[in-house]
């Protein structure tokens, strides 16, 4: 049915609610000479009521027909800059993402649509038909928070400013799909690993199972036998410097046997990549440390803000419902026996044989051991600082700390921190 505007004048309707403000017409008889509801009758009412005279029924259109110069000029250079960024080989973007302009004009105080965008982008030759995807049938097989934690590492040139390349460090809770942790490391370390695993361990507690490849950083893997080697140890009979501290925390540990068994965390991979680097380009960011606010600000939209397209739910949400009310499967954070500082939970280790001088050599460094009889062997843990250029070395024997040492990271120049 037409708008009231198109079937009638002013007049007429100013005739109708005069003869209801002095009493002549009932709400009912007006309601269904305009073919209105009650609502809309008494928004006219207020209306009239207000300004009598000046009553009308005319529809005003509130926003412009076409979008200003400025504004034009703002989406084409927008759409320029992706294009530029989709064609240089070495970042990690492959297709345009026009919900990005979006959200990159709006905070210049431009409001836009995504279809507006994308018909501007087809006039500019900067429109990538993305190719047909199967049907969405992923589900959530796991029951509870803190049942599985996924983790990876995704090494990529997050900023076309950036010398080098970094790693992206960071642990996806299966159930309720929320980042736990994210992290820029320089390089991609056994050291750099635990200390993601540590940051998430102490702030959510001790989940049932980890989810990762079998990176060397996580398993030991060995072929068999062969004509040119004997293997002595095979997999899994070495125990990784990572996966030490998860079977002393009493956490379990899966391996993904391809890359397709980690599409999960690949995913938010491929949406924190798409939003990083843009931002990084746009912005011209070229130090880890301002990619840092960066990706705390995306892993702020993907947490609480974003819709999950599988679950259907706010990741932050579903993980704080779950943790309030059940299911559940984070452990409260704790220390094993006899350990009573993170620092010999969370390092790396190595083990010594004491000499007739009751010393130790380490990387050709004597420690003097005087409370260790002569022949037995002490775990040596490591504990890097890179923010002050050194390293803290705790001898363990017997079930207890019997020396402590700083180097500086220089007196290691073998070890790979």
């Amino acid at each position: 049915m037409d708008q009231i505007h198109k079937r009638f004048t002013d007049d007429q309707v100013k005739n109708l609610f005069k003869g209801y403000c002095q009493g002549l017409l009932d709400r009912n008889e007006i309601e269904n000479i305009l073919s209105i509801g009650k609502a809309r009758f008494f928004a006219l009412l207020n209306q009239y009521r207000q300004d009598p005279e000046g009553f009308s029924i005319t529809y005003q259109r509130t926003s412009p027909l076409r979008l200003s110069l400025s504004v034009e000029k703002e989406i084409g250079n927008e759409l320029r800059l992706e294009r530029s960024l989709i064609e240089d080989p070495d970042l990690p973007i492959s297709s345009y993402n026009y919900s990005a302009i979006r959200d990159r004009l709006f905070k210049r105080g431009i409001r836009i649509s995504v279809p507006t965008i994308i018909e501007r982008a087809k006039a500019l030759d900067c429109y990538r038909a993305k190719s047909k995807k199967k049907a969405h049938d992923r589900e959530v097989v796991t029951t509870a928070i803190g049942a599985l934690i996924q983790h990876d590492a995704s090494l990529h040139r997050w900023s076309p400013y950036a010398e080098k390349k970094w790693v992206l460090i960071s642990s996806l809770d299966d159930f309720s799909r929320k980042l736990l942790f994210a992290d820029f490391f320089e390089t991609e370390t056994s050291w750099a690993h635990i200390q993601a695993t540590e940051a998430l361990l102490r702030r959510y507690g001790l989940p049932l199972r980890y989810y990762v490849d079998s990176l060397r950083v996580f398993r030991f893997v060995r072929n068999r036998d062969s004509f040119w080697y004997k293997t002595v140890l095979r997999t899994d009979e070495a125990d990784p410097q990572w996966k030490q501290v998860m079977r002393i925390m009493g956490i379990d540990i899966t391996y993904a046997l391809s890359p397709q068994a980690k599409g999960k965390i690949e995913r938010s991979y491929r949406w924190l990549q798409d939003r990083i680097v843009r931002t990084a380009a746009i912005e011209k960011l070229s130090k880890i440390k301002d990619l840092r606010s960066v990706l705390q600000e995306e892993i702020h939209r993907y947490n609480h803000i974003q819709v999950h397209a599988t679950t259907g739910e706010i990741p932050h949400i579903r993980f704080e419902k779950a943790r309030k009310s059940g299911p559940t499967l984070f452990r409260p954070f704790s220390l094993p026996q006899p350990y009573t500082s993170t620092k010999d939970v969370f390092c790396l280790r190595e083990t010594r044989a004491v000499n007739a001088y009751r010393r130790i050599s380490l990387y050709n460094h004597d420690i003097h051991l005087p409370q260790v009889p002569i022949g037995e062997e002490v775990e040596v843990h490591f504990i890097p600082d890179l923010t002050k250029a050194t390293v803290e070395v705790r001898i363990w024997w017997n079930n207890q700390t019997v020396q402590r040492v700083v180097f500086p990271l220089t007196a290691f120049p073998r070890v790979h921190f």
